[in-house]
């Protein structure tokens, strides 16, 4: 049965505005402008990198169920860019039903300065139809995301089985993953189930040290805990990115311990690379949690899981540039992982990148040549988290050509931490 969103407000600013939003999941919100007096402004700081935005979207502007939007630069009306609604998120992780996101990507402008303001309105010019994002089914375990020809990832709802690993090793069967992640050439950059460590896989966010109850278990490698899939939340292709958001659980045998709520979004390429988004929110469901990291090493987390031909071959840069030794239990707000993938003849590769408003921000974090970037948080010491409070963790794995260059990953860094400040004003109002 369609999930239909609802949200009726009013607001004062110099004027009474209605806001109301109807939405079938499944569907690309689409919507027409009714009235807007005073009209929002959406303002963004000016910086030389593309802004991938997402911000819920403000009460001041009526709207309804009819045409495409598109944002337009107020004092550059000639600088016009789509924009896309989708199901916003709430604080529990679950699709906000009153409150949709606003999604747009803003290219630099050469003499933008300061502050940049755009204002909302429908696309009278935009063709309806078919989105260039696609999903679809690979089998009854995994769903595949293109956009075009290109293929972007496969979530990995459902448990999947490696024949290579023994029988009886809890390695062997896992869910709730992201593998393949492609570049942008086709080429494959993560791996699965890889000989040195059968428990890495793709995309994935699992700790070493699970306290329960004066028990700990291990859902880094299935010891004793295991994460399910429960339900979909939100399926959206659009113009602007392709979201994906899923409910998961940890389960202690059929008990099961820890909701889990986890939202993809991936971005429209642009230029020579291509966001995802990942927003991870985890809550304790009626017993504290204690979460910690691998002694040592601070692995326990989100981990991207590289599939590089050799570790003599990968390139890792961090913020103060290239190290050629591996960073255990180190804080860093962003790494990369760069090499030949596969038949690739040129290189390319990822940096994963930490939210500005992360808990204990910058985390530590493990890296590895021979192809994980482990984010570790809490890291070595134990934290206990109670029942029934959201654990909020949002990161950025942006998909670039070529061997990341230092300047080129800090700007792209800088253009993440910025699109985090974009706000709206409403009647001359932040």
């Amino acid at each position: 049965m369609p999930l239909t969103f609802r949200f009726s407000c009013s607001l004062r600013f110099g004027g009474l505005i209605w806001l109301a939003v109807v939405a079938a999941a499944g569907v690309p919100w689409q919507t027409d402008v009714l009235a807007a007096a005073p009209r929002a402004v959406l303002v963004v700081p000016a910086e030389p990198s593309t802004l991938e935005v997402a911000v819920p979207v403000p009460e001041g502007v009526e709207i309804k169920k009819g045409s495409t939007w598109r944002l337009v630069e107020v004092e550059h009306p000639e600088v016009t860019m789509p924009a896309q609604l989708v199901p916003g998120l709430a604080a529990d992780g679950s699709a906000a039903e009153s409150a949709p996101r606003l999604l747009t990507v803003i290219p630099p402008r050469a003499d933008a300065t300061g502050a940049r303001r755009f204002r909302l309105e429908p696309d009278k010019q935009a063709q309806g139809g078919s989105q260039a994002f696609h999903f679809a089914d690979v089998d009854d375990k995994s769903l595949k995301l293109t956009d075009g020809d290109l293929p972007v990832l496969v979530y990995n709802h459902g448990l999947i089985t490696c024949d290579r690993v023994p029988q009886k090793d809890s390695r062997r069967i896992r869910g709730c993953y992201v593998h393949p992640l492609w570049g942008l050439g086709g080429e494959v950059l993560t791996d699965d189930f890889p000989k040195d460590h059968y428990h890495h896989h793709g995309i994935f966010w699992t700790w070493p040290h699970v306290g329960i109850d004066g028990k700990e278990y291990d859902i880094w490698a299935d010891k004793g805990i295991q994460d399910r899939f429960v339900r979909w939340i939100c399926r959206e292709a659009g113009p602007v990115a392709a979201v994906l958001a899923v409910e998961n659980g940890w389960f202690v045998d059929e008990r099961k311990v820890m909701i889990e709520r986890v939202w993809l979004r991936a971005h429209k390429a642009a230029g020579d690379s291509r966001s995802l988004d990942v927003e991870l929110t985890f809550i304790p469901v009626d017993r504290a949690i204690t979460l910690r990291g691998a002694e040592g090493k601070s692995y326990g987390g989100l981990t991207v899981r590289f599939a590089p031909k050799s570790a003599k071959e990968s390139v890792i840069t961090v913020a103060n540039g290239r190290t050629k030794e591996d960073l255990p239990d180190t804080p860093l707000r962003w790494a990369d992982f760069s090499t030949k993938f596969g038949d690739a003849s040129q290189p390319s590769g990822a940096t994963v990148m930490v939210h500005p408003d992360h808990p204990d921000y910058p985390p530590t974090w493990l890296t590895r040549h021979y192809g994980p970037l482990c984010v570790g948080w809490p890291g070595v010491r134990p934290q206990t988290f109670e029942p029934g409070k959201p654990i909020r963790l949002s990161y950025r794995i942006w998909v670039h050509k070529g061997e990341g260059e230092l300047e080129q990953l800090k700007q792209a860094y800088a253009g993440y931490t910025a699109a985090a400040k974009a706000k709206w004003a409403v009647g001359g109002r932040q």
